[in-house]
């Protein structure tokens, strides 16, 4: 026979509040009328709300509330059954005590507890059972729930202790398993970048190269932006910068996928539309949705470095500062569409003249996106950039120091922040070096 857990002697009566009329058809245990935190707010300070689950016509908790010896109201509701208990959790529930001999929930052993610890992934959860059953008191506890109690054991001190480590230890839970998501975020994060952003390889060249890269404040990995350079054995320089559309690992991913493959087509020898053509072939086979595409600028500059051949593919054209001249963007009228809109583009290859001694700089478009000023919705674009840059290289920055205070005061004219993704890359040569 179940033993009530007794009325504490020094607590008042507390008046209840029932569910209304169809609450009490249905069998549903009073509430009382002290106010209860959320699943998120603190234990240490305020009442404590516990939902009972057990088929028991004696009613074994026979009290709306208890009051704990740190001075918490926990207050007791009751459910006959897992249709009911599902109605009865709500956001102020901290703690569900299952009775393991509900019945319900299929012929699968532990169903009832199973079932709630699925139900309810955020709370506290403990087993009811009695001391002869505590093999299955053990499972219990092996499957999910915090703790297990004796029902024959069981008193009114024992209830609110156990209810009050449930719901401490549930939190230490979440809290670590936050812990460790953060933790793989940050190791996706570093593993994500080496593919986004590598190590040019640019032995023997005497091009300066600069880069720089910039996360939107939206996202917790990094976007699709990615970049590469590289010199083949014949001592040309390849450049490359892309922008995978969408954010998020798989965007990461995928833009990992078309580097690695750029690098690798690269060095077979491929160049221009053949090269944009086979990753175009790439990106379809290895995107999620018909919907991804990639925006892609690629520049192979010849050994002498005065002269390059640019491919655009839907990514704005790169920016070119010559000695002595003001920077200009490179023409880009007969571009081809971003990588992955149509089945048989093309992408046309044009020949520039970059002269003895220059700066090329390829970037994404989170670095024209950004708005002119915090109160603004208008946008810096590709002509407040060139101005910027011109005023940047007037005052006599170059390399790092250039890249630096671009993102820097894009960042600053938006006013914090940017939403999207910036990457910038700059590679240079001196005029001594012909």
């Amino acid at each position: 026979m179940p033993v009530p857990v007794p009325r504490q002697r020094n607590a008042p009566a507390v008046e209840t509040t029932g569910d209304g009329a169809d609450g009490n058809a249905a069998g549903g245990g009073g509430v009382s009328s002290v106010g209860a935190r959320g699943v998120s707010g603190g234990v240490s300070s305020g009442d404590l709300t516990l939902l009972v689950i057990e088929d028991d016509p004696a009613g074994t908790f026979s009290v709306p509330q208890l009051l704990d010896a740190a001075g918490t109201r926990i207050r007791i509701r009751t459910a006959r059954n897992l249709t009911e208990a599902e109605r009865l959790l709500t956001d102020d529930v901290h703690c569900i005590l299952v009775d393991l001999a509900l019945p319900g929930a299929g012929d699968e052993e532990l169903g009832p507890l199973k079932h709630v610890l699925r139900l309810a992934p955020r709370h506290a959860v403990l087993a009811l059972t009695t001391s002869g059953d505590a093999e299955r008191a053990a499972e219990a506890v092996r499957v999910g729930a915090q703790d297990h109690l004796f029902r024959d054991e069981l008193d009114e001190r024992l209830l609110s202790r156990a209810i009050r480590y449930a719901v401490e230890r549930k939190r230490a839970d979440r809290a670590q398993v936050k812990l460790a998501e953060s933790r793989l975020r940050a190791q996706e994060n570093a593993r994500l970048e080496r593919g986004l952003l590598p190590t040019p390889l640019l032995q023997g060249s005497n091009l300066r190269f600069s880069a720089r890269y910039r996360p939107g404040r939206s996202r917790a990995l990094l976007g699709g932006d990615f970049y590469d350079t590289v010199r083949t054995p014949d001592g040309t320089v390849h450049a490359m910068i892309g922008d995978v559309c969408g954010h998020g690992p798989d965007e990461a991913a995928l833009g990992v996928e078309l580097r690695i493959a750029w690098r690798a087509l690269t060095f077979a020898g491929l160049c221009g539309d053949e090269l944009l053509s086979t990753l175009q072939r790439v990106l379809e086979h290895e995107r999620e949705s018909e919907e991804i595409f990639a925006t892609l600028c690629t520049v192979d500059i010849a050994p002498d470095g005065r002269r390059a051949g640019l491919c655009l593919a839907g990514h704005p054209a790169p920016l070119l500062a010559r000695q002595g001249r003001a920077a200009q963007l490179l023409p880009y009228d007969d571009g081809g569409p971003a990588l992955g809109l149509l089945p048989r583009a093309r992408w046309p290859r044009r020949q520039v003249e970059l002269g003895g001694a220059w700066s090329l700089m390829m970037y994404t478009d989170g670095l024209i996106e950004g708005r002119t000023g915090p109160d603004t919705k208008q946008r810096l674009g590709q002509d407040g950039m060139v101005e910027m840059i011109n005023r940047q290289l007037a005052a006599g920055l170059e390399g790092e120091e250039l890249l630096e205070s671009a993102v820097a005061e894009v960042r600053e004219l938006n006013g914090g922040e940017l939403t999207d993704d910036v990457a910038v890359l700059l590679l240079s040569r001196s005029g001594s070096r012909s």
